[in-house]
Parts: structure tokens; sequence; C-alpha cells
């Protein structure tokens, strides 16, 4: 059951991965949704207001995703032109409209009471919460990940191709760590588990010696800029 499981949540993820390889639109949608998210967090958005927004941005994906998956069988099903096929992508598309509309009007509404707020202060809060912080690092890195990995075309979203999601999170998590405490013997364990996870990931001849680099330099870099932007 458990490798089933795994399976099935690497085909999902997959699934995602490749409507943004393959979907210029998603794209635009993932980076300003990815942007947009970190920015209520800047703005001191409320806990109501972050799931109202983290709601808006998953409904415009998830849209997307749809939509890529409604034209895909209609060329599946259709080899040639037929009105009513041109209709349902036509349709199919609009949803997809209707929805982004609605995010803006959403996002608008939301933004609308911080409208007046500066940005400096802003920084200064986010100064006094490290969970804001570290939700924004991991976020970026989980971004990075993604996105290298769909330009490049290498590996699958769980396993493989550069860089190594596995040793980039785990890096990334020392470095919280080690941003966020002075006690050497929780800094050594983390870092002594990040190197576990990408030792893990060499010996399993999952990712070679390059990729498990790259992911923890991702990892560390990514995650330092923000807690050095923050601080």
């Amino acid at each position: 059951m458990p490798v089933k499981f795994v399976e099935s949540f690497n085909c999902a993820v997959e699934g995602f991965i490749y409507v943004l390889k393959t979907q210029r639109n998603m794209r635009i949608h993932f980076m300003f949704g990815t942007l947009i998210f970190i920015l209520g967090l800047v703005t001191d958005f409320s806990r109501i207001e972050l799931i109202c927004l983290a709601t808006t941005i998953t409904m415009v994906l998830f849209a997307e995703m749809i939509n890529t998956t409604i034209e895909h069988t209609i060329d599946l099903i259709s080899d040639t032109f037929h009105p009513l096929a041109r209709v349902i992508k036509d349709v199919s598309a609009g949803a997809v409209l209707v929805v982004a509309i609605g995010a803006v009007i959403s996002g608008y509404l939301l933004f609308m009471r911080h409208l007046r707020f500066s940005l400096i202060n802003g920084f200064n809060r986010m100064k006094d919460s490290p969970v804001h912080i570290t939700v924004i690092a991991l976020i970026i890195v989980c971004a990075f990940v993604i996105f290298v990995k769909v330009l490049l075309h290498k590996g699958t979203p769980l396993k493989g191709g550069l860089p190594s999601g596995h040793t980039a999170f785990s890096f990334a998590m020392w470095t919280i760590i080690l941003f966020s405490t002075s006690n050497p013997l929780i800094i050594i364990l983390s870092l002594a588990m990040a190197v576990l996870v990408a030792r893990s990931r060499w010996t399993q001849k999952v990712h070679n010696l390059w990729e498990i680099i790259a992911g923890a330099a991702l990892g560390i870099l990514a995650t330092a800029f923000i807690f050095q932007l923050f601080r």
C-alpha cells in the first residue's frame, strides 16, 4: 500500500509538472501565484485572508490543468477538424478566463485594505516572524526546483534530474535551523540528517554527484538569501 501510494503521488506530481512544461499560461499562473502568495505574507495578511488567497490561486491552477486535460482528450478522440471540438476547447478556455477574472477581483478585494501598506514596515514585521520567513524560503526553494526541472526536461518530479529536490529541501531546512538557533548540537545533527538524505539519493542511484551538489547549493543559497533579506 505505501509503495502504491508513493507511485500514485509521483504520477500526480508528474502530471502537474507536465502541464508546467507544456503550457505557457500555466507557467505564468504558477509564477504569479507564487509571488502573490509571498506578497500576501509580506503584507501581513490575516489567516483567513491567506486561506482565501491560497484557494483562489489553487482554483486558477486547477482550471488550467482541467483545460489542458480537455484539449488533449479532444485531440485524442478526434483526428479531423470538427466544429463541436472547437466549441468544447473554446468553452474550456473560457472557463479558465472566468476563473482568472474572478481571481483578479478576489485579489483586488484582498489587497485593497493593504493599499497604503508600507513595504518597509512589512519587512520589519517579517523580521519578527521566523515562521513566515521559513514558509517563504521553502516556497522559493520548491519553485526553483520545479522551474529548473521544467527547463531542463530531465528526471521526474520526485526522482532524478537536476537538481535533487530532496537534497535541496533537506539543506534548506538545515539552513533554516542554522539561522534560527545558536545551539551547536542541533545545528550539527540537522546537518548530519541533510547529508544522510543527500547520500541516500546518491547510493540509490537516483541522482549523480553533480545533481546532489546542485540541490544542496540551491537549498542553502536560496534559503540564506531569504533570511538575509528579511534580517
